[in-house]
């Protein structure tokens, strides 16, 4: 009986290791432009052609490499920056695995062009799945020249789980941002298509933000800077006006490395407090430089989880640094001990006779709150008792509410019983319905119907009525678009630009006339009619936002989240006076969707106190 167990061959281990370290074509940008970082290099450049499917591209002016070293620096395990086991508690650099351009060569075809400086002659360097087709001497600019193509090309099931070109170019971006915000003095360079995303020149920080994300950021951060024996943190938070519920920039970098690190995350925002909505986020840049030995970064994968041994009081000063750049920026009053006229306060001498004595207060022990008429009685008891009750009673009362979600709400959304239809509960609901609406604390409106009082929650209901006509506009492409007398630039970041490409059709379907000016920015020249008063940049963030989200639906998926984004915005604000013609258009709208108790996102719109239990809340 033959031997079972057997060694892989390299190109098998490489392939086996390529699918921790390379997951899609952002992995390999990763990867090359953290050795060009490592490599010493001030300038480097990206280009990529179909979201990095077809090829990848790196160019830095770096140190370069050897032929030897070319060679080598596609085996497995080979490395520069580890000789012994200590070396895993204090690198200072990105890449240490050894595992990168061997995972590259496994699952792509990759050229390497290279030269050192003091050498005259670079090296060429070509290999596909793991095997060396050539090396030879070429002539070629100091540094390194990578390019990777058709990558999974031989691992066809890979190949085929890719995502849409958007979205793995969406991932290419953001694996690029974290870099170039931590080596603000690096120029840097990308390309997709041919066409130029970013040319980020060497500047500060600030600098550099704005350059990535656009120039709405600048006055909207607010500087963190403190430095303990644990740790150094400074960067950036935003105020709380940049508050926004999607597609919010927030970074965490330790020792030059991006992080993820939910522990902190907390930290930062719970200097906003009562500062911003519920639901809503801050951006941030944050930067932790901490000891090598305190940390561990090689416990996933992809290195963006760490481990941190002074985690916790990390927490309070994180906590603490960021609120103190938010106090600042709200001018928190704070007491101010003037030197020169301090206050006098007494201190009580009892050696002293002359000291001013505890004044007399004059108090009425005979006073009880209780009183009734004029004639002292204490509260017995039972009355307290009955007191307790009657609020008990009250509580229960008050829970005592059928609602429309749970009881008519089964027979009037889509899952209707088989023995009574849509419109005959619609019918039976609008039986005996008063003529007359009320509107109650500018939020919900009030109606009798044969059943009760039907409480219908007007910002909601709009929501329903807005995202069905939303899309029967896309459906039947008959949006109406209102002419802007002057037309708005927005900007958008490197990443959020192909997005918003990308949706530009969906959008004009929904009456959006944009026009793309080029770089990031985008001329806004109508909008869908009947949102007047909305800020539109807002609004076209929100839904870019919610694209790069749910990106890689079909196009009838993005156009529902689409119209519901914009529903959201253009309905009725709570607090809004309507009359009672108004309130009688949302109710008739309403109960025209397919849909009528809930919003796209699942919320209710109606509830129905029944008319036994209003009688029981009078007896």
């Amino acid at each position: 009986m033959s031997d079972r167990i057997q060694l892989l061959p390299d190109s098998v281990a490489n392939q086996i290791a390529a699918g921790e370290v390379i997951q899609r074509p952002a992995s390999v940008i990763k990867e090359l432009v953290e050795n060009a970082v490592d490599a010493g290099a001030t300038e480097i450049n990206v280009l990529v052609t179909d979201a990095g499917r077809t090829q990848i591209q790196v160019v830095d002016n770096g140190s370069g490499m050897s032929d030897t070293d070319a060679r080598l620096c596609f085996e497995r395990h080979a490395t520069s920056k580890i000789r012994k086991a200590d070396d895993l508690f204090a690198l200072q650099t990105m890449g240490f695995r050894g595992e990168a351009l061997p995972s590259i060569a496994a699952v792509a075809q990759v050229e390497l062009k290279t030269r050192r400086q003091n050498d005259e002659i670079g090296t060429h360097i070509m290999i596909a799945a793991s095997r060396v087709e050539s090396q030879n001497p070429v002539s070629c600019p100091v540094g390194s020249n990578f390019v990777v193509k058709n990558i999974f090309y031989n691992v066809p099931a890979r190949r085929k789980f890719l995502k849409s070109n958007t979205t793995e170019l969406n991932n290419i971006l953001a694996a690029f941002e974290r870099i170039v915000l931590v080596y603000p003095n690096i120029h840097f360079t990308f390309h997709s298509n041919g066409t130029e995303l970013y040319n980020l020149r060497p500047a500060v920080l600030h600098k550099r933000i704005m350059d990535i994300f656009g120039k709405r950021m600048s006055g909207n951060l607010l500087s963190v800077d403190v430095d303990t024996h644990l740790c150094k943190i400074t960067g950036f938070v935003g105020k709380a006006d940049a508050a926004r519920k999607k597609g919010v920039q927030q970074f965490f970098f330790v020792n030059g490395r991006f992080m993820r690190h939910p522990y902190f995350h907390k930290a930062v925002m719970s200097a906003f407090e009562r500062l911003v909505p519920i639901g809503e986020q801050v951006p941030y840049f944050i930067y932790l430089t901490v000891p090598a030995a305190d940390i561990d970064v090689n416990i996933h994968p992809t290195k963006t989880e760490i481990k941190f041994e002074n985690e916790q009081a990390i927490w309070q000063i994180l906590a603490a640094a960021v609120k103190e750049a938010v106090g600042k920026y709200h001018e928190v009053p704070t007491i101010d001990f003037d030197t020169e006229g301090k206050p006098d306060f007494p201190i009580y001498n009892k050696e002293k006779t002359d000291m001013p004595l505890m004044p007399h207060v004059d108090i009425d022990r005979s006073f009880n709150p209780f009183q009734n008429s004029g004639q002292r009685r204490t509260m017995a008891n039972n009355d307290w008792e009955q007191l307790y009750q009657s609020l008990a009673t009250k509580k229960n009362t008050d829970s005592q509410q059928t609602f429309f979600s749970n009881t008519e709400s089964d027979k009037s959304t889509d899952k209707i019983d088989a023995d009574n239809s849509l419109d005959s509960e619609i019918e039976n609901i609008f039986a005996d319905k008063s003529a007359n609406c009320f509107q109650y604390k500018g939020q919900y409106i009030i109606t009798s119907v044969k059943s009760g009082l039907m409480i219908i929650d007007q910002h909601r209901a709009h929501i329903r009525v807005l995202y069905e006509e939303y899309l029967d506009q896309i459906g039947s492409h008959k949006a109406n678009t209102q002419k802007v007398l002057f037309p708005e630039a927005i900007e958008f970041s490197g990443s959020e630009t192909p997005v918003m490409t990308s949706i530009m059709p969906q959008l004009s379907l929904m009456g959006f006339d944009i026009a793309y000016l080029g770089g990031n920015s985008f001329a806004v020249n109508g909008v869908p009619d009947g949102i007047g008063g909305i800020n539109v940049s807002t609004l076209l963030h929100d839904m870019v936002a919610t694209a790069m989200e749910h990106d890689g639906k079909t196009n009838d998926s993005m156009s529902e989240r689409l119209a519901a984004n914009l529903a959201r915005h253009a309905a009725i604000p709570y607090g809004q006076v309507l009359s009672n013609d108004e309130m009688e258009d949302i109710i008739d709208r309403l109960f025209a969707c397919s849909n009528v108790n809930q919003t796209p996102d699942g919320k209710t719109v109606i509830a129905i106190i029944q008319h036994n239990e209003i009688e029981k809340l009078l007896k």
